[in-house]
């Protein structure tokens, strides 16, 4: 099945009355349902830089993880640039996540017996792109990010932020539209959380990369332009970064 993704529609990310429940087993026969996300709704633009707020177990992460076409709601609608996901074959779903969105985590997810230059060709060779190619496309990514220097080191020779630049180079090679970023900056320190976020902003500005970003972290949330507070479940607060905060956002995440 052809993916077709208008890049220019409206609305990148379009989100209706999305909930999404966990079955916990059953009890005196009854099933046992965790419901983690309720009736969300959210739009997102094309070259917006969001940050996605709120306590742990609030659903952000959950919410991440059906953008990027990771889970499935239980229910509500979920478009993708034009494309209403849960029409999508399995195949067109891995051709979307390989090709139009770029994933960044916490623990950087890299492969620790890989290069940083075969970690970065990864997702080239899903793609099709033969091992030559793939490593010169690679290469090139990594130079952009400052790291043409260390490609033949492995992660265990590279530090948090160096890793997190790997990773990031990954999620770029493919030129995806859409980076989707939980907890980026985690597992650095505040001088190297710095130089990620900053990173993440010349991405967005310069290139115009969409960028939603989980944190629960105020001074990583103030690199985004827009805000969005969840608290169990639901948007709470949605706002530009110029709006005057109200008692209804979560305090000190």
């Amino acid at each position: 099945m052809q993916v077709n993704l208008n890049t220019t529609s409206e609305h990148l990310i379009k989100i209706e009355k999305l909930c999404k429940s966990y079955h916990m087993g059953s009890k005196s026969g009854e099933a046992i349902e965790n419901q983690v996300l309720f009736d969300v709704d959210l739009t997102i633009k094309p070259g917006e830089f969001v940050a996605i707020m709120g306590h742990s177990g609030s659903g952000k992460s959950t919410l991440m993880n059906i953008i990027g076409c990771l889970d499935t709601p239980s229910s509500g609608q979920y478009w993708l640039a034009g494309n209403e996901v849960a029409s999508l074959s399995s195949d067109a779903l891995a051709r979307i996540r390989n090709q139009y969105i770029g994933f960044v985590f916490q623990g950087f997810n890299l492969l620790k017996r890989m290069t940083a230059l075969d970690n970065v060709a990864t997702p080239l060779l899903y793609a099709g792109i033969g091992r030559t190619k793939s490593r010169e496309l690679a290469l090139a990514q990594l130079r952009h990010t400052g790291l043409e220097n260390f490609a033949m080191h492995q992660p265990n020779q590279l530090s948090g932020g160096q890793q997190q630049r790997v990773a990031i180079s990954r999620a770029l090679v493919n030129q995806p539209q859409l980076i989707l970023a939980d907890e980026p900056t985690g597992n650095l320190d505040s001088q190297t959380s710095g130089e990620i976020m900053a990173l993440f902003k010349t991405l967005n500005h310069e290139h115009g990369i969409t960028i939603v970003l989980v944190t629960h972290e105020d001074d990583v949330a103030a690199y985004a332009d827009r805000l969005i507070y969840f608290k169990d479940g639901r948007v709470v607060r949605d706002e530009s970064q110029n709006a005057q905060p109200t008692s209804d956002e979560p305090k000190n995440q």
